[in-house]
């Protein structure tokens, strides 16, 4: 699915992974959830990078990815919750927002979560279910400013 069939498919509310609609985009839980509460924040409307947001829209961006991460942090209990924004792979706004546990693999700990082999974050137990992960969408959700 590209980038613009997944915003407009959250546009309709058809997605089972949004949590909610910020003013800046869609927060949504990430395909996996090797760490759970893992969600991105997708800007709408569409642009390629933050630096194509100019003033309040840039501003409201990365708010929103703040209100996000107090909402994952009190919807899980994490430590820490880790920001990033890249853009190579799927170049279009988008930033992560992802929980860090005191439970993770000292291995893997202070990395980030990507170098985490991919044989553990898609393991097929991880990976992203409506119906499971229902509760842990609300919780999230429910921190977030109405």
């Amino acid at each position: 699915m590209t980038p613009r069939e997944r915003l407009d498919q959250l546009e309709r509310g058809e997605n089972p992974a949004l949590v909610a609609r910020m003013r800046s985009g869609f927060a949504v839980m990430f395909d996996s959830q090797f760490l759970p509460g893992y969600c991105l924040l997708l800007a709408s409307p569409m642009v390629s990078q933050l630096n194509d947001l100019a003033g309040g829209a840039r501003t409201q961006f990365l708010h929103d990815m703040a209100l996000l991460g107090d909402a994952i942090r009190g919807a899980t209990g994490c430590k820490r919750v880790n920001y990033s924004i890249y853009g190579n792979l799927d170049p279009f706004l988008h930033a992560h927002v992802i929980p860090r546990y005191d439970w993770e693999a000292a291995a893997f700990a202070t990395k980030p979560p990507m170098q985490i082999p991919s044989e553990l974050r898609e393991a097929p137990e991880h990976a992203f279910d409506a119906k499971r992960h229902m509760e842990l969408i609300e919780r999230i959700r429910a921190g977030l400013p109405q």
